[in-house]
């Protein structure tokens, strides 16, 4: 069976009922604009995307001063259009000043665990008054407009002061990843010419202490352009360090300065001013700073968040996530532009106990959680009752994004944890788009490891190598035909890198890097990344379906399926497979003979290597580009976003 009849038979699993149709915020968009149905309503969205971001707006109650002359300004080509052009725009104002009401300013903003067991809350209030403070803090440093400052934090509750804090000054925000080594800082900070960062001295996972200061100052002793780095304390744990530019963060941001007359101010920007950039990995060579603006990421989070996660205000909304993944962004901004509550946990989510996390959902009243698919796969080891064990009755539903599912994991959250009862709103872009291309919601059934619909403004299509729409059940590339307002405003002073990556294979179309296919139904399943994806003897296979069989063995924890070329196939398969115990002796044939069965003899794997570990990213994504190039012995590019570097040494020595 291939691909695209597996794909073709999958069952609705998980279809709303009235009151939640009719308690979504996506019914109330509807009402807004006049639409009966969900297909009538992103009819419209694509139709006239300019009217479309206007109704968006102002659903999300988005106010500018002064006005935008414009919506969508194309003067300068597809790939470079001006949104919003001439408004003035600090997207702070959207995420703390607008909620200073006796309605609001005491509502939760922040709800934050600690692995170690600390918990704390921050007001809306709260949160304003302490950006406030980072804010000013910065200001009476030198720091201001067009700075470039760092971020190399855990999710804490300094870290969304930190992030606030940089963009109320019109400053541009830069995260990196909280477990990153000194090299990875390094370049970051000096590609973009960093001016400061905020670091901490240190945080536990899995019960034992990362010291992220020492890193911190290792890196930033090659970044000449660094005149400060903040430290947050974490712990009462002593730390010495030698670096002059090294302050603390409760001197830095020192009471005195509220009386400088400058407590308060805003720096005035406009939506296009830059706001954020995130780094994400190349495929070789250095990573790409994706460069954000005041009203591009943190409007498409906020918007997807609200029509696909259903988020509102005041509702719990968590992620396992980081700064450095687009998805801590995504998370900060999106929650409290829509004032809704940030369920944050910092720490390994099975540490100490293998139900920490669904401990955390239940003691917090999490309503939205939002995990990944390689996090499920290691929880459902642990057996059926650890979820059972906690209320969770406040979860309305999950979420999940990063990479695509494999069916077992998926029907095991659905049905182990959520009951059959709640929606897994499965959710698919990138950290170029600010969020969703393809995303579940909760208007729409909901088929097992898919996506019901395009989100609403994304102008979607699927399509061949001569640029034609394929049909139903047919694969093909993913891409987007319109602007939208979260796209990004190119790489970070590398344009020509940037037009080569997205936008040089069919004109003004941008294609994103994913096969995909659409069934009968209109639902639509992302297959890999179309560099991932193989053909072997002429047929077309993603490898996340080989490995969903070979994941369904019950010795086996996770797998990994890569091409090589072969004289005779093209490409052959090569499989990498963790087990859950040991190995049995003719385990290695009876995987292939299920891979075999199932897909038909050519597509079984050629070899089967069993390894302690698959290179991962730390937000749970399976790097098939790293494991292809470890084994073939050839540069594997930008190695920092890793989990486990040690898993590519053991791949490279396999083939050696």
């Amino acid at each position: 069976m291939n691909d695209q009849n597996l794909l073709e038979h999958q069952p609705i699993a998980w279809t709303p009922t009235a009151d939640v149709i009719e308690r979504a915020q996506l019914t109330r968009f509807m009402k807004q604009i006049g639409a009966t149905s969900f297909d009538e309503l992103y009819q419209y969205s694509i139709d006239d995307v300019e009217k479309f971001t206007a109704e968006v707006l102002r659903f999300l109650d988005i106010k500018f001063d002064p006005p935008a002359e414009k919506i969508l300004d194309q003067s300068n080509g597809a790939a470079f259009p001006n949104w919003l052009k001439g408004a003035g725009l600090n997207i702070t104002e959207m995420c703390l000043d607008r909620w200073q009401t006796d309605e609001m300013k005491d509502q939760s903003a922040i709800i934050w665990e600690g692995e170690e067991g600390e918990t704390k809350t921050f007001t809306y209030g709260e949160l304003w008054y302490e950006a406030n403070h980072c804010a000013t803090a910065l200001r009476v440093n030198g720091f201001g407009k067009g700075d470039a400052i760092g971020i190399h934090l855990p999710m804490m509750i300094e870290t969304i002061v930190a992030l606030l804090a940089i963009n109320r000054i019109g400053a541009i925000a830069v995260p990196v990843f909280s477990g990153y080594g000194v090299d990875a800082i390094a370049n970051r900070m000096n590609a973009v010419g960093a001016k400061a960062l905020f670091t901490c001295e240190g945080f536990p996972r899995r019960g034992k202490f990362y010291k992220s200061l020492e890193v911190a100052e290792q890196a930033i002793a090659n970044c000449p352009t660094i005149e400060k780095v903040i430290v947050v304390w974490r712990t009462n744990l002593d730390f010495t360090y030698s670096d002059s530019r090294i302050i603390d963060w409760l001197e830095f941001t020192n009471y005195e300065y509220v009386d400088t007359g400058e407590w308060d101010y805003i720096e005035p920007t406009i939506a296009e001013d830059p706001l954020i950039i995130l780094y994400t990995s190349g495929t070789t060579g250095k990573p790409k700073g994706i460069a954000h603006t005041h009203c591009s990421f943190p409007i498409k989070a906020a918007q997807d968040m609200a029509f696909g996660t259903d988020v509102g205000r005041g509702t719990r909304i968590s992620w396992l996530t980081d700064i450095g993944w687009m998805m801590g962004p995504w998370l900060i901004y999106g929650a409290l532009i829509n004032g809704a509550t940030i369920c944050i946990y910092d720490g390994a989510p099975d540490y100490p106990n293998a139900d920490r996390m669904w401990e955390f959902a239940a003691k917090h009243k999490v309503e939205i959680l939002g995990i990944s698919p390689t996090l499920i796969r290691s929880l459902a080891t642990h057996g059926d009752e650890l979820p059972k064990k906690h209320d969770l009755s406040s979860l309305r539903a999950f979420a999940s994004t990063g990479e695509p599912w494999n069916p077992a994991p998926w029907w095991w959250l659905f049905e182990k944890v959520g009951d059959s009862k709640l929606p897994i709103i499965n959710y698919s872009g990138g950290t170029e788009i600010s969020g969703g291309i393809l995303m579940n919601n909760f208007l729409t059934p909901i088929k097992p490891c898919g996506f019901s619909a395009p989100c609403p403004g994304m102008d979607v299509d699927i399509l061949d190598e001569e640029g034609n729409s394929v049909g139903a059940n047919e694969v093909g590339e993913l891409v987007i035909k319109q602007p939208w307002i979260g796209m990004a405003r190119g790489f970070w002073k590398e344009r020509e890198r940037y037009l080569e990556t997205y936008w040089s294979r069919f004109e003004n179309i941008w294609v994103h890097g994913d096969f995909a296919m659409r069934d009968a139904d209109g639902h639509y399943f992302i297959l890999g990344r179309s560099d991932d994806t193989l053909k072997v003897a002429g047929k077309r296979v993603g490898p996340a379906e080989v490995e969903s069989l070979l994941v369904a063995h019950p010795s086996v924890a996770e797998a990994a399926v890569i091409g090589v070329p072969d004289e005779i196939k093209g490409t052959k398969m090569i499989a990498f497979v963790v087990l859950r115990g040991k190995e049995t002796d003719n385990l290695e044939t009876e995987l292939k003979q299920i891979v075999a069965k199932d897909m038909g003899k050519p597509l079984a794997p050629s070899k089967i290597h069993f390894v302690s570990a698959i290179p991962k990213t730390r937000n749970g994504k399976v790097m098939r580009r790293v494991i292809r190039s470890a084994y073939l012995g050839v540069d594997a590019g930008d190695l920092s976003a890793l989990e486990n570097p040690q898993s590519v040494e053991d791949i490279k020595w396999i083939n050696q």
